[in-house]
């Protein structure tokens, strides 16, 4: 089975700069004006030196683009230093312990980053992605069914929400949600080839090959390949329909 994941870096923060123009106008009339001005130009230079929880969030996001995950984590943590608040930060530090495989870790930035702002559907669909890899199947479908009621539209998590079903063998369910991810995105290759897995569990070897066939058209290097060594078609392995297909 194919799992489609979307570790999405959130977008970067843009500043505004607010001016002193009232400064450039005024005049020192006496020496103890111009030091007080003079310090408060070197406050506000400290204080535009030092790092936000914005710069460090656009670190952070650079460093994950960047595969750099455990310096990314580290630089998130900075960022939630200086605001914990921040769930866009949260999320991206979920994203760089999911690229390391630490899954509980990552699903407790989620839940952070869920308390924080609990309406965005990419948290949940990468909280489900999570869980799935810990073969929390359950949890993960409620986690998919979160981000489906936020972005009905959104095809992945369909697909992830088919994979999950069917790995707890409720196969008509799981039929159903890759069904849903065609309806949006007719193209989706990867829920063709995880109805042809489905059916393949099911010794389904006509509608295995049919489904695996239209996803072979849609990306045919990438499927050829992985069907001949995929478990999930193991109990129609021999079925020279299949055979005929994948050579």
């Amino acid at each position: 089975m194919v799992l489609r994941r979307c570790l999405i870096a959130s977008s970067f923060i843009t500043f505004s700069t607010v001016g002193c123009s009232d400064w450039a106008n005024s005049t020192a009339n006496n020496t103890k004006q111009v030091v007080q001005e003079s310090n408060v130009s070197q406050l506000l230079i400290k204080a535009k030196s030092a790092p936000t929880a914005e710069d460090f969030l656009n670190q952070a996001n650079n460093l994950l683009d960047n595969q750099r995950y455990q310096q990314a984590i580290a630089t998130y943590d900075k960022a939630i230093a200086l605001n914990p608040k921040k769930a866009e930060a949260w999320i991206n530090r979920g994203n760089a312990l999911t690229s390391l495989q630490r899954y509980k870790e990552a699903i407790a930035s989620y839940n952070q980053a869920i308390s924080i702002k609990p309406n965005k559907d990419i948290t949940w669909f990468n909280s489900g992605n999570a869980l799935t890899a810990l073969k929390s199947y359950k949890e993960a479908i409620v986690a998919y069914d979160k981000a489906i009621a936020l972005n009905p539209k959104k095809a992945e998590a369909w697909i992830n929400r088919g994979i999950a079903l069917t790995k707890l063998q409720r196969y008509p369910e799981g039929l159903e949600s890759y069904d849903k991810a065609i309806a949006i995105k007719p193209d989706k290759h990867e829920a063709y080839y995880n109805k042809a897995c489905s059916y393949a569990l099911q010794s389904n070897v006509e509608l295995a090959v049919t489904n695996l066939e239209k996803a072979i058209k849609l990306a045919p290097a990438k499927y050829k390949q992985l069907a001949k060594t995929d478990p999930d078609f193991n109990k129609i392995r021999s079925d020279q329909r299949l055979l005929r297909l994948i050579q």
